[in-house]
C-alpha cells in the first residue's frame, strides 16, 4: 500500500554516517525527501508510536541521540487508534508509527501526514499465558471456553482487528472478560495473574521472557499487522523527523525490530 521502501533502505545509511565528501572533494548529501545533513538535524521530536515499539523504538531514539548530539527524541506510546484520536483533537507531535494500515489511512484521510507513509514491519499474534500455562491452553479454539478469563484489545486496537478477524475466518468466538486499549495492558493482565491467557504480539511475548508461556496457533498467520511510519504535517522539525523515519527503515534499524521479533514488510 505504501511504496518507495527500497528507495529509503538504499539511502538510510546516510542516517547513521552522516553527509561524507567524496573521492573529488565534493559533498555527497542525502535527498532531502529521506535524511538530512548532520548539521540539519538538530532539536526535539516527538513520536507517536504504537505500544508494541516502545521497547524498539526506545532503542532507536537512544541510537537517533548518539548520531546526531543535541537532539532529543520524546516518545508517546499507546494504541494506534488512541494516537490517531490524539492527534486529530491537535496533539503535537513530528512522526506516526502504526501498528496497522488501518489507522494510518486515518491519519491520511484527516490530513495529518506529509509525504507518503513506508511499511517497515510486519507483526503477528500469539496466545500468551502465566509461567506453566496452568490452564492447558493449547488453541485459539480454547479462547472459547468461557472456563478460561480470556484478555483481548478492543476491536478498535490494531491487535484487537486481528483478533476480530481470526474469528471470523474460524468461526471460533472469543468471550473476554475485558477489552484493553493497547496490547501492552492486554500483557499486563496476564503477567499480573488477572487473565488466563491473552491475545498479544509475538513481540510482546518474547520481550516478557519467562513472565509468560507462548502457545502459537496456525490460524495466526491470516491476520498480519503491518507496520507504517511517516512524519506529521504539523512537524516544527521536519528535518529530525524525517531522519529518525529514515532509522527506523535502515539497516540498523531492521536489525534491532527483526532482533525484538518483527518480520520484515
Amino acid at each position: 500500500m505504501y511504496g518507495r521502501l527500497g528507495a529509503v533502505l538504499a539511502m538510510s545509511a546516510l542516517l547513521v554516517t552522516g553527509c561524507s565528501s567524496g573521492e573529488d572533494g565534493s559533498d555527497s548529501a542525502a535527498p532531502e525527501s529521506v535524511s538530512a545533513a548532520p548539521s540539519e538535524v538538530s532539536g526535539n521530536i516527538t513520536v507517536f508510536a504504537a505500544a508494541s515499539l516502545k521497547a524498539t523504538f526506545t532503542q532507536l531514539g537512544t541510537m537517533f541521540e548518539a548520531a546526531h548530539p543535541g537532539t532529543d527524541v520524546a516518545f508517546n506510546f499507546a494504541g494506534s487508534s488512541d494516537l490517531v484520536a490524539q492527534l486529530t483533537q491537535g496533539a503535537p507531535g513530528d512522526v506516526f508509527a502504526s501498528a496497522d494500515t488501518a489507522n494510518m489511512t486515518k491519519a491520511l484521510d484527516a490530513n495529518l501526514i506529509s509525504g507518503e507513509p513506508e511499511n517497515f514491519a510486519t507483526n503477528t499474534l500469539i496466545i500468551v499465558t502465566p509461567p506453566g500455562n496452568p490452564k492447558g491452553i493449547a488453541s485459539f479454539a480454547d479462547l472459547a471456553d468461557t472456563d478460561n478469563k480470556v484478555v483481548v484489545c478492543a476491536p478498535q486496537v490494531p491487535c484487537g482487528a486481528a483478533t476480530t478477524k481470526v474469528e471470523k475466518a474460524t468461526g471460533v468466538d472469543v468471550a473476554p472478560v475485558s477489552e484493553e486499549s493497547s496490547v501492552t495492558d492486554v500483557l499486563g493482565k496476564v503477567t499480573s495473574g488477572q487473565a488466563d491467557a491473552g491475545l498479544v504480539y509475538v513481540t510482546d511475548a518474547s520481550g516478557a521472557g519467562e513472565k509468560v508461556t507462548s502457545v502459537a496457533f496456525e490460524e495466526s498467520a491470516g491476520a498480519v499487522n503491518t507496520y507504517p511510519i511517516a512524519v506529521l504535517s504539523d512537524s516544527q522539525n521536519s528535518a529530525a523527523a524525517k531522519a529518525f523515519e529514515a532509522l527506523v527503515v535502515s539497516g540498523e534499524g531492521q536489525k534491532i525490530l527483526g532482533d525484538a521479533g518483527f518480520a520484515a514488510p
